[in-house]
């Protein structure tokens, strides 16, 4: 065979391998934008029928997915993408693509259509549910949702223990046996912090929880995230009972956000924490549409993202030092009085509270480690479904030293066991809180600037160099190997800890 022939050969599978992938991802995109539907504008009356039409959507993409065809066309595929460098797309395209179709192959397609109209129907209930407290009514069908967890890990024999192939499905290279001693030792280095800042005197937030109208909350959002650099000609953002970001293509990025018009952080901080993860994806090279490439590289990476926007950036002094008199612009009769100083130490008061996506920094982590080990726990047969209200009531006295009022500030606050499976579903976001403060380490040494332009409400050269250095690459690279081109180093707790040390040392004058 000449060179030639070769050459042709390896561009015609090339382009039937790509497709394909666009295929299966034009289904998945479906299946998203009906799911985006039901957390926003659906009619109660859909959810029966929504609930099959996910369900045969990701069938079909699975079915796609999991073709011999799909199998052959990698084994042909296999010798060009080793001979390229490890970094070129095609070789990661390739790489990825063998891994995903390989997990995708153990598991049946009428297994993942199982699951995708079990979720859909319980979400459905889980949104009457929490509001009428009432976890009996969903009990039956979350005991439904962790025999699939456990059906589905059992399709991964040979794992160390049973939450781990559910945790590397979203956090690829991670297991319970890394994330337990990285808990551990972050939870000792908290546990002293939370208590000293226990010990200053409360912060005063009332002025935080006065009537501020809807519409003013979320042209308040929309204003920020527009500087930080959300595009809002390839994204929009709606409302929902638990904000989260989808996307149906790199030019279709959406964020959703809730309100509360006796709380101002509700819908700002909600937003701005959607918008980084939407950054990340507006930020994914555009050659990589409809393809795997086209993705955040982990949960991890991806809630680096969301949290160094929300956090790092939209609750320093420096942010607020531009923003807030353009707040005070939109809030006047409620703001107008209330010294910068003031606002700054409200929006970052430190209490033990109940609700994870409203917590702190300090003590955020602490609802994710509850939620982490009670997720072992009933995937271990150590605790059971019914038992699971009281279990977290225990978590919360024991971690916290609260307990909330009722199951709909405890077991039913968050979605996740309600629209997925159980497993893999919260470590991300503090493996990301770890990761944004190494991620901001690295790109202040290569633009110690970045502080005094965000005073100034520039936001380019963070945003251009997040880009550059980690959106632009999608899912190209693992977040081991993401961690080590970026900062140097794998994942680390020492600038996280030191961060947190920094900023609320400073807050609550601790010595």
């Amino acid at each position: 065979m000449t060179e030639n022939t070769k050459t042709n050969n390896i561009d015609t599978k090339r382009t039937d391998l790509f497709k394909r992938l666009h295929e299966i991802n034009d289904l998945a995109s479906a299946a998203a934008l009906l799911n985006w539907d039901q957390t926003t504008y659906m009619p109660p009356g859909g959810g029966a029928a929504r609930g099959r039409q996910l369900a045969t959507l990701q069938r079909l993409a699975h079915e796609k997915f999991t073709d011999p065809a799909v199998g052959k066309l990698l084994d042909d595929l296999n010798p060009y993408a080793e001979n390229l460098p490890y970094d070129a797309d095609d070789a990661a395209l390739i790489r990825l693509t063998r891994r995903n179709y390989e997990n995708a192959t153990k598991v049946p397609s009428d297994f993942v259509s199982e699951i995708a109209s079990h979720t859909a129907a319980l979400y459905e209930i889980w949104t009457t549910a929490r509001p009428a407290n009432d976890f009996a009514v969903v009990q039956p069908f979350l005991e439904k949702t962790l025999e699939l967890s456990r059906r589905f890990a059992n399709f991964f024999p040979g794992y160390e223990h049973i939450a781990d192939p559910l945790i590397d499905q979203v956090d690829y290279g991670m297991k319970v046996s890394t994330i337990r001693p990285l808990f551990a030792e972050l939870r000792a280095a908290l546990t002293p912090l939370v208590k000293a800042i226990g010990e200053q005197s409360p912060v005063d937030t009332r002025f935080l929880h006065q009537f501020f109208p809807e519409a003013d909350q979320l042209a308040a959002g929309i204003a920020a995230i527009k500087k930080f650099g959300y595009d809002f000609q390839r994204g929009r953002q709606d409302k929902t009972h638990h904000p989260f970001m989808t996307k149906f293509s790199l030019g279709d990025v959406r964020i959703t956000t809730r309100v509360n018009e006796h709380d101002l952080g509700d819908a700002l901080f909600s937003t701005m924490h959607e918008s980084g993860h939407a950054l990340y994806e507006q930020g994914i090279s555009p050659q990589y549409e409809g393809t795997p490439l086209a993705e955040g590289t982990s949960s991890g990476v991806h809630e680096s993202q969301s949290r160094l926007w929300e956090n790092i950036v939209g609750r320093s002094l420096g942010f607020w030092q531009y923003y807030y008199p353009k707040l005070q612009t939109i809030f006047p009769a409620q703001l107008r009085e209330v010294p910068l100083e003031t606002f700054y130490r409200a929006i970052n008061q430190v209490e033990r509270s109940l609700i994870r996506t409203d917590a702190d920094e300090v003590t955020y982590n602490l609802h994710v480690i509850i939620r982490f080990d009670l997720e072992l726990a009933l995937l271990e047969g150590k605790l059971a479904i019914a038992d699971l209200p009281d279990a977290w009531q225990e978590q919360y006295s024991t971690s916290l030293g609260i307990m909330a009022p009722d199951n709909r500030d405890g077991v039913l606050q968050d979605v996740h066991w309600y629209g997925g499976l159980i497993g893999g579903a919260f470590q991300g976001y503090t493996l990301g809180n770890i990761m944004a403060s190494q991620f901001y380490a690295a790109a202040l040494q290569a633009h110690p600037g970045i502080p005094g332009e965000i005073t100034h409400g520039q936001f380019s050269t963070l945003h251009t160099w997040l880009r550059e250095n980690i959106y632009q690459h999608g899912s190209k690279f693992t977040t081991t190997e993401l961690l080590h081109r970026v900062t140097g180093g794998p994942l680390s707790l020492n600038p996280y800890i030191d961060y947190l040390r920094n900023k609320y040392g400073t807050i609550y004058q601790l010595s």
